[in-house]
């Protein structure tokens, strides 16, 4: 296989002209090709009078390719291999390893699991991806808050209900295996090939339950609704996991136990503590979701182009004069800022695309970083603590019903308390209230948000309009704890303890808390 990169395609290109560019590269008949298929697509929008597509194309010919490569002499065109996971011969294990949570992390390493042999136990403390949906809208639409099944627990993870963001910076080629087997399951087949793939709410809920649905085949046993509550030890290893399941307890034996928790689960968090389990704070982020018109940002990023193209994403960093930096996270073109706290007397927000990514508006988090000397107190879970204590204090802000605080830009940025809406219309169910973001966040982060929405603009213009909109609070975009753990990847503190993805402070997003998924089944099958 040939693959060819660094080809420039028109918007609106045709299978044609794929094959008609590989042919012009190659120096050889169209009819010479057997197959071209994308590798990798991006748009290039640097100049706007001429936007277009940069792809990676694979080939495959009917003759000889390295012979061809060779008369062509194309600097852009190489001999690859399509990527393959091997996988692994398992070592016998005398008891089934458990998994704890069916996050992305959750998923994956049981998926690797059950594809080598073994058949791990799975539990999830909410419940399956279709009466999660049932408990989230509930939430959106009632203000009825079920605290064990929400947009942070249940099957899939918080991921599940944000947009299927698949982007990553990790270079750890488990990535194409973690995009091959969503796919594989009924995710949108342009993931394998878009530079910013998503798969959408509303399609990746199928998604993980096709893979729901290949583990109990393979023999993995999964429990919903279905909480670890403690972990039994004895001469440091695991010797049982203590379960609850509508209030009944009981034991299930194993000694090996992935962690793979998400970043919202602050009993387990409390009990790792009082079990003396390492635990470290790390920097973390904290801060709001921001609004604008979708077609805004569509034509402050592409032009006069913009409605040939797909809503427009951007991702945005600035470091103010004091050395802290703010950017923008998890970003939800045409999509809706949504719900996503887990506790009682909370508000919590997050952004959530479906497919199409239609929707009025787009949003994102607008972030500033949080190092633990920030927070006073010397607690291993102090960053826990004080996230509470703004989630409460954002439920108390928006009205003490669920609702969330919120405040145009313009208004903001001129320390005065919104009294009208502007062109943007907040998406947040179950509904807004306008409020000060002084009496939610602390003065570094209202002031860091000051000075850098203007810088944005300057990169992005039309981020600081006056009537986009600011809602609090974004306070769970990752963990603000690290489970520690050796090169085994278990814990440092109890053998057969393995922390697991991002709640564990090992990722950030789907794709790298899928691969560290598959990096510790990899070393279950292998000890």
């Amino acid at each position: 296989m040939i693959r060819l990169s660094n080809i420039k395609l028109p918007l609106g290109y045709t299978d044609d002209d794929i094959r008609r560019v590989c042919a012009k590269e190659l120096r050889i008949s169209e009819k010479a090709i057997k197959t071209a298929s994308l590798y990798r697509r991006s748009i290039d929008a640097r100049h706007k009078n001429d936007i277009h597509y940069t792809t990676s194309i694979d080939i495959t010919l009917s003759g000889n390719e390295q012979a061809a490569l060779n008369k062509a002499k194309c600097k852009n065109a190489v001999i690859t291999e399509p990527y393959r996971y091997l996988p692994l011969t398992p070592k016998n294990k005398e008891k089934r390893p458990l998994i704890v949570g069916t996050g992305p992390a959750g998923l994956f390493c049981a998926l690797i699991l059950a594809q080598s042999g073994i058949r791990p136990i799975v539990i999830e403390r909410g419940s399956c991806v279709e009466e999660r949906a049932k408990a989230v809208n509930r939430m959106w639409q009632k203000a009825v808050l079920n605290t064990e099944c929400n947009v942070q627990f249940g099957e899939g993870g918080a991921g599940t209900f944000s947009d299927g963001k698949l982007n990553t910076g990790t270079k750890d080629g488990r990535s194409r295996k973690v995009l091959l087997e969503f796919a594989a399951h009924g995710a949108p087949e342009e993931i394998l090939y878009n530079a910013k793939p998503h798969i959408g709410t509303d399609k990746l809920r199928d998604t993980v339950k096709n893979i729901r649905e290949e583990l109990i085949a393979l023999g993995a046993e999964i429990y919903f609704d279905t909480k670890l509550v403690d972990i039994k030890r004895h001469d440091g290893a695991i010797t049982a996991a203590e379960v609850e399941h509508h209030g009944a307890k009981r034991l299930i034996d194993c000694n090996e136990i992935v962690l793979a928790i998400g970043h919202s689960a602050r009993d387990t968090f409390e009990l790792l503590h009082r079990m003396d389990i390492h635990i470290e704070p790390k920097p973390f982020s904290v801060g709001v979701r921001i609004e604008h018109l979708r077609e805004s940002i569509d034509r402050s990023q592409y032009g006069a182009a913009h409605n040939k193209l797909p809503a427009a994403y951007y991702k945005q960093n600035v470091h103010l004069r004091d050395g802290r930096g703010v950017y923008t996270f998890c970003m939800c073109p045409g999509g809706v800022v949504v719900a996503a706290q887990s506790e009682e007397n909370s508000v919590v927000t997050n952004g959530m695309s479906e497919f199409a990514r239609d929707k009025v508006n787009s949003n994102a988090a607008l972030l500033v970083s949080v190092h633990p000397d920030d927070i006073n107190g010397e607690h291993r879970l102090k960053g826990m603590f004080w996230q509470r204590e703004l989630e409460r204090k954002a439920f108390v802000a928006g009205g003490g019903d669920y609702r969330a605080p919120i405040i145009r830009v313009g208004d903001f940025l001129n320390k005065e308390i919104s009294t009208r809406l502007g062109e943007v219309t907040p998406s947040y169910l179950p509904g807004t209230g306008f409020a000060s973001m002084e009496d939610i966040l602390p003065p570094f982060v209202t002031d860091s948000l000051r000075e850098a929405i203007p810088m944005i603009d300057r990169r992005l213009h039309g981020f600081n309009h006056p009537d986009a909109i600011l809602t609090a609070v974004e306070s769970r975009s990752s963990s603000p704890i690290r489970i520690t753990r050796d090169e085994s990847m278990q814990s440092v503190s109890l053998r057969g303890l393995y922390p697991c993805g991002e709640g564990a402070g090992y990722a950030g997003g789907i794709v790298s808390a899928a691969v560290d998924g598959i990096k510790v089944a990899e070393k279950i099958i292998t000890t």
